[in-house]
Order: C-alpha cells, then structure tokens, then sequence
C-alpha cells in the first residue's frame, strides 16, 4: 500500500515536472535581461502553480484562480513590523478596502498624496502583495500612500475595477487634509500594469465636468502600463511575445477576463480581427510602429494587415476598445487635458510599446511627460522589490525612478 502511494506520488511529480519543462520550452529569455537564471525559476515556479491548479480545478477540488491568489500570497507577502517613521492603517473609503501609509515625520507643511492601483492583470494582485513597494515610496517620499484593494476579475467584470478605483480617489481628495494633513493638490494617482491602466482610464474620467469644490489630481504614475485592446502585433509584442512573466497571449485572456470573461475570442483579437477596417485606419495614426523610436522596431516584422474583420467578434468585445478600457485610444481633445505624467517602460516586456505610445501622444499634444526606460526590465520586475531571494537588482532601479518623481509633486 505504502509502495504503491509512493508510486503514485512520483509518477505525479513526474508528470508535473514533465508539463512544467514543456511550458518552460515555449518562453524565451534574452540573456540582455536582469538576473536571467533566476527569472527562469521564477517562472518555473509561476508555471508549476499554474498548472497544479489547472489540473486541481479539473479534478473539482478548487478553483484555480483562487489556487493561483493563495500561492502567490504565500511567496509574494511577507508582513514584517511597522518600520520606525510610518503609521500603517487598514480602512475602508466609500466601502472599498484601503491601505493607508502615512509618515509620522513632520515637516511643518502638509504632506503629498499618492492613490495607488496595484497591478495583477485584474485578476491577481493585493494590498498585502504590494505592501513592501507602497512602504518604501511613503517613507523615501515623505508621501501619504493609500493603496487601493479594488474588486477583481472573475467575480467582477468592467467597470467594477474603475468604480472601485474613483471612489476611493474622491473619498481621500475629500478628507485628504483633515485627516492626513495632506495638500489635496498634491495628490497623485499611479499603478503599474493593470492598475496603471486604471490611472490612466480614471485620470481621463476624472477630466470631465465635475463637482468644483474637489480639486483634480496632480499627476498620474504610470508603471509599464496595459493601454489599449486594438493591436497585439506591436514590435514589443511580437519581440517579447513569449518573455516571462507575461506572455502576448495572457495580455488578451487577462483583458477579456476584466471585460467580459469570454476568452472563447481571444485568437480571432490576436490575429486582428476584432477591428473593423475604418477603425484600423482611425487608430493608425496612434499605434503606426513608426511612430516609436528606430531602437525599438529593429529586428520586427512590418506591421500586420488585417484583410477582413469579424463582426461577431467585434461586437462582443466592443466596450474593450472605449477608452476607459484603452486609454491610448482617446481622441487628442481629451488627451490633451491629461495630468502631468510619469511613464515607465521596461525593455524585455510586451507592453513596452503602450507606454512608449502613450507618452509620445502626450508629449505632441503639450502635456509635461517624464518617460523612464529601465533597458534590462522585465514586465512586474517591481513586484519583486525587497522579496529576499526573488529581488531583482533591476526592481531598485524602478523603485528609485518611481520615488524621483514623487517628490517633484
């Protein structure tokens, strides 16, 4: 009986490691990137909860997008004592968990504010899991942070993520100073990934006619951000289309996942086909490769033509192509009120070029951008700042770029 369990707990670890070594087979890992033996384990890692859970989920003994949030949560949350200088609170702002960092140093002027989105294709991601980088920008920037625990995907679909997000923006602009002592002109929005497109798409929202009295944020922190569902065939997602930690085919499963949870369509929008041909030329003179720096479009294909579309498919995923969803997609009178910007790209990611867009747009319509490249990056580096063994040395460099710029506010 004993040997026979044995048997079978082997052939299973067999089989895993086995289903692992062929998924690790499919990714590639330039050499150029940071720490390149240690993202291969990473990923590995990654890939073996992955499909642990899938396997469990068939089995009809879990979820495993639930399996996937418990693992992450025991290797990416490590809860260590408040450090000296911060005053750490768990709240809630209009009925949406909040997080709130506020340095205990006094200054003698009120403090600046920073709402923070996390990143996790809408699926993933936590206040706990983004706990280390929300506690070294409010110490180094003497900056009250509130880092936001919006609703996810699955059990959420668009615009919950949004709503969730401008609440609690409006709720802190409205208690900012007497409650925090912090200047509400002062206050900056950002996220990285998934949260930096709810930034964007909330720094758009937040443009339009609104109640005088609540002053406008000051800026918006963009962190490799996901900002359009028009193109998956940019030069950054056909070079980085199987670098981990994002593969090009997860970008689209994650936004259908944030839009409507049909992943049924998810070919037909990387082959194209969910753009009508006068939405394709509309949307050229935005995405057209050339209009990013020769550095990036060496080595690529030349840009992909769609002879036909599906309108079935368009119909169904419509809403995705809104700006509110795809902010790199607004129209110029609307991206020309834009707050002051902060963009931050990674080289060896398949959202580099949504961000290199995006700036480009703001730039040419007057909007104040700084743009930082980190050349050995790699999508989430950031998520693996101060994380021991899983720190990258490149998660520095982000961290310091993103703290720079917060205290220019």
């Amino acid at each position: 009986m004993i040997i026979s369990f044995a048997a079978l707990i082997a052939c299973l670890c067999l089989l895993l490691a086995s289903l692992v070594y062929f998924e690790l087979k499919k990714s590639n890992i330039p050499p150029e990137v940071d720490s390149p033996g240690k993202l291969h384990v990473v990923y590995c890692v990654f890939v073996g909860i992955a499909i642990v859970g899938r396997c469990l989920e068939r089995l009809g003994l879990c979820d495993q997008v639930n399996f996937t949030r418990w693992c992450r949560a025991r290797i990416m949350v490590h809860k260590g004592p408040h450090p000296p200088g911060l005053c750490i609170k768990d709240m809630t702002f209009s009925g949406v968990p909040v997080r709130v960092y506020e340095p205990t140093a006094t200054t003698g002027e009120k403090k600046r504010g920073l709402v923070y989105f996390h990143g996790g294709g809408w699926v993933f991601g936590s206040i706990d899991e983004y706990d280390e980088v929300c506690r070294y920008v409010s110490l180094e920037s003497n900056t009250v942070v509130v880092s936001v625990g919006y609703r996810l995907a699955p059990e959420h679909r668009y615009p919950a993520h949004l709503d969730d997000c401008e609440v609690v923006t409006r709720h802190f602009l409205s208690i900012a100073t007497a409650d925090f002592g912090v200047d509400p002109r002062r206050v900056a929005v950002g996220g990285d990934r998934a949260g930096a497109n709810l930034a964007a798409a909330l720094c758009q929202r937040l443009a339009r006619p609104q109640d005088a009295c609540l002053p406008s944020p000051c800026a918006q922190v963009l962190i490799y951000p996901a900002l359009q569902m028009a193109d998956f065939n940019l030069p950054s997602y056909q070079l980085n289309h199987s670098v981990p930690i994002l593969f090009r085919s997860r970008v689209v499963y994650y936004f259908l996942q944030y839009l409507n949870g049909d992943i049924s369509v998810g070919q037909d929008l990387l082959d194209g086909k969910h753009v009508p041909a006068e939405l394709q030329v509309h949307y050229k003179k935005w995405l057209d490769p050339a209009n990013l720096p020769l550095q990036f479009r060496k080595g690529v294909k030349s840009q992909q033509v769609i002879s036909d579309h599906n309108a079935e498919v368009h119909h169904k995923i419509k809403h995705g192509l809104d700006p509110e969803m795809s902010p790199l997609l607004a129209e110029d009178d609307v991206l020309r009120l834009s707050l002051p910007t902060f963009v931050l790209t990674c080289e060896f990611d398949v959202l580099r070029d949504d961000g290199i867009l995006f700036q480009k747009r703001l730039k040419d319509l007057g909007v104040d951008v700084t743009w930082q490249h980190i050349s050995d990056g790699f999508h989430g580096i950031m998520s693996f700042f101060n994380k021991g063994w899983l720190t990258f040395q490149s998660s520095q460099k982000v961290m310091d770029s993103f703290v720079s710029y917060i205290k220019t506010l």
